[in-house]
């Protein structure tokens, strides 16, 4: 089960402001049913430019659920300029927090608000799917822009953490190296007085922390699917594992759990990591 806050459960239970608005004159829509989840936001938006009424139709998670009931109540008589100020992490603190896995659905509601006030001001109507940038995760429509704004807004560490926020890499996983890409490209334009010189691990360290990683982010991602990883050895950058039960079956073309193992070392421990499975 997710760890959700009280006001994640009470907004999932008894979410506010749901159903259509007969004398909206501002919608946004964003997402896609058959990407999982979908949010359509209802304005009413007065000739001073104050929101006076807002509500909401969902397809999705709890999480998904929680987010746009929040967002109704924050925006419910703020000024048009006000409200575009919102951002998903506004949201989420609202929330109490939300999973990271579940992230993603904060930046839906903040998506569809600007949606709806680009509808209210006679803006054409833009799919994120299509916005300028280039298109680099296919299953759900996320462009190379999109993953810059996230990285930007919520200091995005991790090809993992990507994933979270914009759900792009979270199917078929080709992307996940372009998306690696974007992220170091993006990590590098920071200042460079903000940088903190990279210490060199020494071989003992290294072990500890891929066995950290190993027990805290990887294991339970792999027991849940009857699977489980075993570390062997590690010999400078060289990871040897093995894989058990389900784990040691799965031999995808495309996407292997090796690949997803290393991965996520790389992400926490060291960029360079090699894994190799015996």
């Amino acid at each position: 089960m997710w760890n959700y806050s009280q006001a994640v459960h009470d907004h999932f239970l008894h979410p506010h402001n749901v159903g259509p608005l007969e004398d909206a004159n501002a919608i946004g829509e964003v997402g896609s049913l058959s990407c999982g989840d979908a949010l359509k936001l209802y304005l009413r938006i007065n000739d001073a430019g104050v929101i006076e009424k807002a509500t909401f139709e969902t397809f999705g998670c709890a999480s998904a659920i929680a987010s746009s009931s929040v967002l109704t109540d924050m925006i419910i008589g703020l000024p048009v300029d006000e409200a575009l100020k919102i951002t998903n992490k506004d949201i989420t603190n609202n929330l109490g927090g939300l999973p990271k896995q579940k992230m993603h659905c904060s930046v839906m509601g903040q998506e569809a608000l600007e949606a709806a006030i680009r509808n209210w001001k006679g803006e054409p109507a833009v799919s994120h799917a299509h916005e300028e940038g280039k298109l680099v995760c296919k299953c759900f429509g996320i462009t190379d822009e999109q993953i810059k704004q996230a990285i930007r807004e919520n200091g995005l560490k991790t090809v993992e953490e990507v994933t979270d926020y914009t759900k792009a890499g979270g199917a078929c996983g080709d992307c996940l190296d372009e998306i690696a890409e974007i992220l170091a490209y993006e990590l590098k334009k920071e200042p460079e007085g903000e940088k903190k010189p990279a210490r060199r691990m020494t071989n003992v360290q290294r072990m500890q922390k891929v066995l950290e990683v190993i027990d805290s982010e990887i294991r339970p991602k792999l027991v849940q699917d009857g699977g489980d990883i075993e570390l062997v050895d590690v010999d400078g950058k060289r990871v040897s594992v093995t894989l058990r039960g389900r784990c040691s079956q799965c031999r995808s073309s495309e996407v292997t759990i090796r690949n997803l193992v290393e991965k996520m070392l790389r992400d926490h421990v060291e960029p360079d990591l090699i894994v190799e499975e015996v």
